[in-house]
């Protein structure tokens, strides 16, 4: 076998009817034997170990899912193994039912090609209805109202309606203390205002009474002499009143109006119309501006 210059060449087909001596001969990568070009596949020379290596896989009829089977094993453990690990019968209808068009009397299956998500209504449709006008489209949703207050006031009136009383939430509480700071800011001002109103015209009462008793009896002006008065905004000491109601009147007749309206008024930020309650400012957004604060 072979030549002189190369007696290694060539080998006999394993084959027992056919011995033919080869020059190119084939190892089966199973039986590890050498065959001839004839005699090569695992068919023809009926290889024992040609099924060892094979993959085979059998779709499981519950789940819709493959099950390898391991070979030189019993495929009933196989598939025992299967259904009580991970078979999934709820990943059936996944598998088998195919997505389609949402478009009435549309039969068009959706696959990764022909696809296409609506950018307004986020719905995925096929390409023949891709387009708002043709899959009806209703269009972006309505974005909620940027003014802060007003879908926080309109749950809790809706709330106070209900007869029976439900757990307020955070954004309800949240509405709730800020009408009643809003409230408390408002009742302060008005107090104030109240009190300077009152102290102003008990001293102006005080003055002029006080100069004509003063005037009248000497024991009187000695005691009044001694008697003195205290501003009740910045503790500053007199020693009449006429001269405490000069310095009410110079130093904080107009600083503390002007004090208490900037601390009270809201603007509209619509119409520019000022409110001093913000209660209100919110009724004057929803009533004439349709619940909307954007300029």
């Amino acid at each position: 076998m072979g030549t002189p210059e190369f007696p290694d060449l060539g080998k006999h087909c394993s084959v027992e009817d056919c011995k033919q001596i080869d020059f190119l001969p084939f190892t089966c990568d199973r039986c590890h034997l050498v065959y001839c070009l004839e005699h090569r596949s695992y068919i023809k020379h009926h290889c024992p170990n040609a099924d060892k290596k094979d993959v085979t896989v059998v779709i499981c009829p519950l789940c819709a899912k493959g099950v390898r089977l391991i070979p030189d094993e019993d495929p009933n453990i196989n598939w025992e193994t299967h259904v009580n690990t991970e078979c999934d019968p709820s990943n059936y209808d996944k598998v088998t039912k195919k997505k389609k068009c949402p478009v009435p009397g549309c039969r068009e299956v959706l696959t990764f090609s022909n696809t296409i998500k609506c950018r307004d209504c986020t719905i995925d449709h096929c390409l023949k209805h891709r387009f708002g006008p043709d899959h009806k489209c209703p269009g972006p949703k309505k974005p909620e109202s940027s003014f802060p207050f007003m879908g926080l006031l309109s749950r809790s009136r809706k709330e106070e309606s209900k007869p029976s009383r439900v757990p307020a939430t955070s954004s309800s509480r949240w509405a709730t203390s800020f009408l009643n700071a809003a409230s408390t800011v408002r009742a302060s001002a008005e107090a104030s205002m109240t009190k300077l109103s009152s102290e102003l015209s008990k001293k102006w009462q005080i003055a002029r009474d006080g100069v004509g008793l003063s005037s009248s009896s000497s024991s009187s002006s000695s005691g009044s002499a001694g008697q003195v008065e205290e501003c009740p905004q910045c503790r500053v000491k007199f020693s009449s009143v006429t001269a405490l109601v000069e310095h009410v009147e110079k130093v904080h007749g107009r600083n503390n109006h002007s004090r208490v309206f900037k601390m009270s008024i809201d603007v509209c930020p619509k119409c520019s119309k000022g409110f001093r309650d913000p209660v209100a400012l919110v009724e004057h957004v929803e009533r004439d501006h349709g619940g909307t604060s954007k300029a």
